[in-house]
């Protein structure tokens, strides 16, 4: 397989977005939302996903952005619905919908990347030797969701898991949302988690929260805010983020690369859908509040 500079795995997912009496389907996942957003930056492009025969379709409007993509047939489709609770869209509820299955390692081709980002979108999609596989090929980012987030009844809910120090040791950068950091590590200070949570081994933490992102980097800690003009496409602002900041990191500081990954994650929140817009014009608002 020809080399690309990012590969993403995890699920493809058919989610349900409700506001208030309102309800939409669209299509979901880190894999999605990440891989988009990395690719309209410029950057070379795969995809290892796993959903159910009858949506590949979907699959589609990867393949039409210049992204490579690899999936394997699974029982269901992953599905999550989000209700959000009020107009900021920062509180919501998250129900499953569907699950596809563990990947096992055969369903986990070798792809030349520069750098695997994982992003499983609940626990039980990835294991923590399959982690550890990936981490043997290249350097790997993941977001704890995929081990942290948990099914309980009908809802997914926010759990430490006993091998969290096996499993993140084989981190080079690591995303949490900010109560995430709080569940794993007892710290409400953002930074004050992210160092705990780089103490488990990964090389770079990345925290997102309503306000912005905090990066914790070589021992320093770098922040800048979101700064959407309005907020109608809530659901994937971590996965932009957080892809967006190990992308950059492959040719930017980890400074540069907070800053580009809050105007990329601002720009994506202003409309529905993963991030359509340009390199050039994160960058102009990069400018514009620096």
């Amino acid at each position: 397989m020809r080399a690309v500079d990012v590969v993403f795995l995890g699920h493809f997912a058919r989610d349900r977005l409700v506001f208030g009496e309102s309800a939409e389907a669209a299509s979901g996942g880190g894999v999605y939302y990440g891989a988009v957003a990395v690719r309209r930056l410029g950057y070379a492009v795969a995809v290892i996903t796993k959903l159910h025969p009858r949506d590949f379709p979907l699959l589609e409007d990867l393949r039409r952005a210049g992204i490579t993509v690899h999936a394997s047939p699974g029982p269901e489709t992953t599905g999550i619905e989000n209700v959000y609770l009020d107009q900021t869209m920062d509180r919501r509820i998250c129900r499953p919908l569907g699950f596809a299955g563990a990947f096992s390692p055969e369903e986990v081709p070798v792809m030349p990347a520069r750098v695997t980002i994982v992003t499983p979108l609940m626990a039980g999609e990835v294991s923590g030797d399959l982690l550890r596989l990936l981490a043997a090929r290249g350097p790997i980012g993941t977001d704890v969701q995929g081990f942290a987030r948990v099914r309980e009844g009908n809802t997914l809910v926010t759990r430490d898991w006993p091998e969290k120090a096996a499993d993140l040791a084989a981190v080079t950068y690591l995303k949490a949302d900010d109560a995430e950091g709080e569940t794993l590590t007892g710290f409400t200070d953002l930074r004050a988690a992210a160092r705990a949570l780089a103490d488990f081994g990964p090389r770079e933490v990345v925290l997102t929260h309503a306000r912005g992102v905090l990066v914790f980097a070589g021992g320093t800690s770098y922040e800048a805010p979101f700064t959407p003009r309005g907020v109608r496409g809530r659901t994937g602002r971590g996965d932009t983020c957080f892809a967006t900041y190990v992308a950059a990191r492959l040719d930017s500081p980890a400074d540069a690369a907070c800053r580009l990954a809050a105007a990329v994650t601002s720009l994506k929140m202003e409309q529905p859908g993963p991030f359509h817009g340009t390199r050039a014009e994160a960058e102009r608002l990069m400018d514009a509040r620096s």
